[in-house]
């Protein structure tokens, strides 16, 4: 589409323009057909869905349905739901009064005002702004939501200045009038109060606005979207059976099915620190980082042993954050590091996940009504030790651990810790026999940082499999016999 400057600017113009008025679902539609004929991509940044949600979210485009975004937190719904308004027009026209509340269509209005201005004065004289496509979309969370924010009601200020009660101008309109020829989202449902629930009724169906009962109709052309969570959506009384039944298309999302799906995910939304499996990459500032991928596996590992775990309400889920705020946190302990002790790179330990506490206690909600009586941090502890053990026995074959093992029943204690300098692990290593080589077949590299990184990785996983034992003190970690 043209530039704004040189759209139609009246009436006349529009209708010289040859523009043609078109429902928000049908423009939503045929955008889209265009965009999947050409083979673009229909959802950047979305990862782990191509076989699974994107194609039920496709065919409900294709039918102009409502849409509800059904899943557990961290599933990606709100993005997808803002991702729907880049099917929307570049700029869509609209009557340019001040006195009429919504982006009225030209060709179509649905205000008194508007049909007054658009049979009533000359077309030359009936002046023509433009919509964004950015504007168009509004969303508001259920809680709190009363029916003013989102239908209307009358305004009481109108009244005092004149205004019968029984007519448009007496009305305050909430979002989803204002979002005429656009898209509303709605997040948590469940959590949407009857009386507003029970006013959507008209919207879904009959396309219309009522408030406060009085014959004030508007048929409002607007695509609504939701989201919820299948434990609260599905208990009883939480969504008024008529509004499910209202909602065209239920779409199921679902945690990254495949861990490396979960790693591109944490890589992507981890801006600027999404570095190649040992691949450096310049960063904007402090030391670079270098991020063996036995560390990513780990704190992906960690969400999806979390979400399986017996001590964890699995009807709350947990979130996608997790990976990504623990990623973030260990990437800033190896920076800390590599920062006050003049190392590069700045490479990630496990001792760096002695960290994780700030950035995970408050995303696992505790099944309280288990019989366990265990601390949130016991809780993680937990969890960790098990997606310790998960990835280490797919790294590590038993063949050599035990020549490992063996050397600790000599009396040998290793000290690690995330502010001990790569060079102290260098210095341990030239003092043990080459058996230790198996901690390098995880990650081969030259790197004293590196190889640093692989014996902690060894040693945490000889302890979480009871081959040898630990002691901790104020971030200093000491593996014994």
């Amino acid at each position: 589409m043209s530039s704004v400057t040189t759209l139609p600017s009246s009436l006349a113009e529009l209708r010289e323009f040859h523009w043609r008025s078109k429902s928000v679902k049908q423009e939503i539609c045929d955008n889209f057909t265009a965009r999947l004929a050409a083979g673009d991509e229909l959802y950047p940044g979305i990862v782990g869905y191509d076989d699974t949600v994107l194609p039920e979210i496709n065919i409900a485009l294709l039918a102009q349905h409502d849409i509800l975004f059904l899943g557990e937190k961290g599933q990606a719904k709100s993005r997808l739901m803002r991702l729907l308004a880049s099917f929307l027009d570049d700029h869509i026209p609209y009557i340019d009064d001040p006195q009429i509340p919504v982006h009225d269509d030209p060709l179509r209005p649905i205000t008194r005002r508007g049909r007054q201005l658009v049979t009533e004065m000359p077309p030359e004289e009936v002046p023509i702004a433009w919509w964004a496509k950015e504007d168009r979309y509004a969303e508001r969370l259920a809680p709190g939501t009363k029916f003013a924010d989102i239908i209307g009601e009358i305004d009481p200020s109108k009244l005092v200045g004149g205004v019968s009660m029984g007519t448009e101008e007496a009305l305050h309109f909430g979002l989803i009038p204002r979002m005429h020829r656009g898209i509303f989202a709605m997040n948590e449902l469940p959590e949407l109060d009857e009386l507003v629930q029970v006013g959507l009724f008209n919207i879904l169906e009959e396309r219309d606005v009522q408030i406060r009962g009085y014959p004030v109709k508007f048929d409002i052309d607007v695509m609504i979207l939701f989201s919820a969570n299948p434990a609260t959506y599905n208990r009883s009384g939480k969504v008024i059976p008529q509004l499910k039944d209202r909602i065209g298309s239920v779409i199921h999302t679902h945690y990254p099915q495949e861990r490396d799906l979960g790693i591109a995910i944490m890589e992507q939304e981890v801006s600027g620190v999404d570095e190649p499996e040992l691949a450096s990459e310049p960063q904007t500032a402090g030391p670079e980082v270098l991020v063996p991928y036995f560390m990513k596996e780990l704190i992906e590992e960690i969400s999806r042993a979390a979400r399986n775990s017996k001590f964890i309400d699995h009807e709350s889920g947990v979130s996608a954050r997790l990976s990504i705020a623990n990623y973030r946190t260990m990437l800033a302990s190896a920076k800390h590091r590599a920062a006050v002790l003049g190392e590069s790179p700045a490479v990630p330990r496990i001792s760096d996940l002695g960290h994780l506490y700030s950035s995970s206690l408050g995303k696992l909600e505790l099944d309280l009504m288990g019989s366990h009586q265990m601390s949130e941090r016991q809780v993680l502890d937990s969890v960790v030790a098990e997606a310790l053990v998960t990835v280490f026995d797919e790294y590590v074959e038993e063949h050599g651990l035990a020549e490992i093992a063996q050397i600790f029943t000599q009396g040998v204690k290793i000290e690690v810790g995330d502010m001990l300098p790569s060079s102290h692990y260098a210095k341990l290593l030239e003092r043990v026999p080459p058996v230790w080589d198996k901690a390098f077949e995880v990650n081969a590299a030259e790197s004293d940082a590196v190889r640093a990184s692989c014996v902690e990785f060894v040693l945490a996983g000889l302890y979480a499999t009871d081959r040898i034992s630990r002691s901790q003190t104020h971030g200093r970690i000491v593996y014994e016999f």
